[in-house]
């Protein structure tokens, strides 16, 4: 089918890239003339494993188109994919500023009958008023029904999601339109389910709450863990053996962070106080990790008397390991309290460095290397366990000042710790000290 895809960030570019690559013809559209010319290269805007190759190929197999134009964009299109930003407004709602626009650009430009599926995160109701809005721009006489068919796709591995995904949620009151959807996607294997348009609307919002739920609440257990000489990841690995809970989001550490769960979390409590229902819940899933993103900052406070000179090497500064999306990562928080605090701060990031001397401090420092970020350093801190940082040799840590780790992932066993004589401080485990008496504050 040909198939069009309006805007290219992380949901609409691996959208578009994946549709092309099962034997459709796709044309992605975007207003920024430099990112357009940039992808017809083959050159894609952000960083996703697998992405890039996908791209080429298939813009080499004459499957897959960039534009600016709309009307060109949409031409011949059965279904057209509005996969724009829903950023966060200052109330905590989505902003539905792209979507609306881009359901105005398809009423105006639309010269047959179409699909129009909404990818973007939205609000229950949006693509009512998506519908509304295309029917009374509409300036040609052509059928268009409206699909809600929202995203699951986790950065980082995105591609790999797309064609192993649990499901495809396809919501809508047009059968015809239902099963346009799942002849397209039928190629990718991936069950289908259908549902009315709100209630997709409304699945999405669920699956990211529930997920960051699980993430805020292993790290409370994780936190009294501490408190009552516990081990998380025991704790962690006996509840996520019962099926009825799983063993996946189970892991402890520093909090969740995105443009997805931070987001998505604050609109759904935003949807249920415009229908006056307090979701007591999670507002403290929100409340536990805005706390948790600050922990290792705690607790290098509680080490120490001051950080006032000391040199702190950050490694990982992404939101999670395989994207360069900084957005709410736990580096910007963390960063800004060591600087503020007299540290000097030098961060490694094996792929989002360039992202972060946009949005980090001035003051902060760069290294190449995982090696070069800790030679020479008072205070390690891990904040993304990127399998760089996972898999990096112990010896490493002996060329600081003194070995002393504080890790916000547990990317390390504590008898390896031990053994290599480092003091090590993790989420919701025992700390590992150099000998058994306590440490003073240095």
């Amino acid at each position: 089918m040909n198939i069009s895809v309006v805007g290219t960030g992380y949901v609409g570019l691996v959208t578009g890239v994946s549709l092309s690559e099962i034997g459709h013809t796709v044309t992605c559209i975007d207003i920024d003339e430099v990112k357009v010319e940039k992808m017809k290269k083959g050159i894609s805007p952000i960083y996703e494993p697998g992405l890039n190759d996908m791209m080429k190929q298939n813009i080499e197999r004459d499957r897959l188109f960039f534009t600016t134009s709309h009307k060109t964009g949409f031409k011949d299109a059965d279904v057209i994919y509005i996969a724009v930003g829903t950023p966060e407004n200052t109330e905590g709602a989505a902003d539905l500023t792209y979507v609306m626009q881009a359901a105005k650009d398809i009423a105006v430009n639309v010269t047959k009958d179409a699909v129009v599926a909404t990818k973007s995160t939205v609000p229950v109701g949006t693509n009512d008023k998506i519908r509304q809005t295309i029917n009374r721009h509409l300036k040609n006489d052509v059928k268009i029904d409206v699909v809600s068919n929202p995203e699951f796709l986790r950065e980082g591995s995105a591609i790999y999601d797309s064609f192993n995904g649990d499901r495809i949620v396809i919501g809508t009151d047009s059968e015809e339109a239902a099963n346009i959807m799942e002849e397209i996607n039928k190629p990718f294997g991936v069950p289908v389910y259908k549902t009315d348009i709100r209630s997709a609307e409304m699945i999405k919002y669920a699956s990211n709450a529930f997920l960051a739920t699980k993430i805020s609440f292993i790290n409370e257990i994780a936190n009294i863990c501490e408190l009552v000489d516990a081990n998380v990841d025991q704790v962690a690995a006996g509840v996520g053996m019962d099926q009825r809970i799983g063993n996946q989001f189970l892991k402890a550490g520093i909090g969740y962070g995105g443009s997805c769960f931070p987001k998505d979390t604050k609109a759904l409590i935003k949807i249920a106080g415009n229908v006056d229902y307090h979701f007591e819940l999670l507002k403290g899933v929100v409340h536990v990790n805005t706390k948790q993103q600050a922990l290792l900052v705690e607790k290098l406070n509680e080490r120490f008397s001051s950080l006032e000179g000391k040199r702190v090497a950050v490694l990982g500064l992404a939101f999670k390991p395989n994207t360069d999306d900084m957005r709410e990562a736990a580096s910007l928080i963390v960063t800004e309290k060591l600087i503020e605090q007299g540290a000097n701060v030098v961060g490694y990031d094996p792929i989002a460095a360039d992202n972060a001397r946009r949005l980090l401090s001035e003051k902060m420092h760069y290294a190449d290397s995982v090696e070069e970020a800790i030679k020479d350093s008072d205070i390690v801190l891990i904040l993304t366990e990127w399998d760089e940082i996972r898999n990096v040799d112990l010896n490493v840590f002996h060329t600081m000042n003194m070995p002393l780790i504080f890790d916000g992932r547990n990317c390390f066993d504590l008898q390896g710790m031990k053994a290599q004589g480092i003091e090590y401080h993790s989420v919701g485990r025992p700390p590992v000290l150099r000998n058994e008496d306590v440490l003073l504050a240095d």
